[in-house]
Parts: C-alpha cells; structure tokens; sequence
C-alpha cells in the first residue's frame, strides 16, 4: 500500500491536500500549511463526492467523476476520486492568486496514479 501525497506540496499555491475515505470522512494522509483544517476539511468534503455521487446515479448517468472543482475567492479545492477506488479521493487546496488550475490538474492525476490500495 502506497499513500504518498507528499508531491502534492510542490504544487504552486499549495495550501493543503489530503486522502480521504468518503464512506466515512476519514482522512487517512494529510500535508498542510497550518491554513486550513485538512481533517475537517476532508470530512466536510466527503459528503460533497456523496452529494455528487447521489445526484450522478439519480439522473442515470454512466459517468464517472473525474474531479470536482470549487472556486472560491480566493482559492481552489480540487477533488479527484481515485480512478483504482472511487470511494477514496485526493482533496487539494489551493491558493487562487499563485496557482495554475492546469497543471494542478496534471499534478494531481500524477499523485494519484502512485497511489495504490
């Protein structure tokens, strides 16, 4: 098992990143600044992949989230379920005025393809 986040810290703008499981919000890795809570975070962010979850299997669609967005005034949360173990997902902040949303994207995508369960 490999839970290796850390190369998420090298991301412009970083704030914070963690792994949660959201069929109970647990977070089980984080990196962080101090700006921001990532366990209660994580947990809060559990039940929007639910929430999306739900409202994907109600509209029977045959898709799969790739990753959430959340723009913010002044940052970025980026949500990205594990492709391996959609109940599992990547949560990254990020400050909006430094980061670039594109290569945060590629960057995640990378993180999460060494991640193994």
């Amino acid at each position: 098992m490999s839970t290796n986040i850390s190369p998420l810290t090298e991301i412009k703008g970083f704030i914070g990143a963690c792994l949660v499981d959201s069929d109970t919000g647990l977070v089980m890795v984080s990196k962080d600044t101090g700006r921001l809570d990532m366990d209660l975070a994580g947990a809060v962010n559990a039940d929007v992949v639910k929430a999306k979850l739900t409202a994907i299997k109600t509209l029977n669609l045959k898709e799969e989230i790739e990753d959430i967005l959340i723009t913010l005034g002044g940052q970025f949360h980026l949500i990205r379920p594990l492709a391996k173990n959609p109940t599992i997902f990547i949560y990254v902040a990020l400050d909006r005025k430094t980061a670039n949303l594109g290569m945060a994207r590629i960057q995640v995508k990378k993180v999460e393809s060494d991640i193994v369960f």
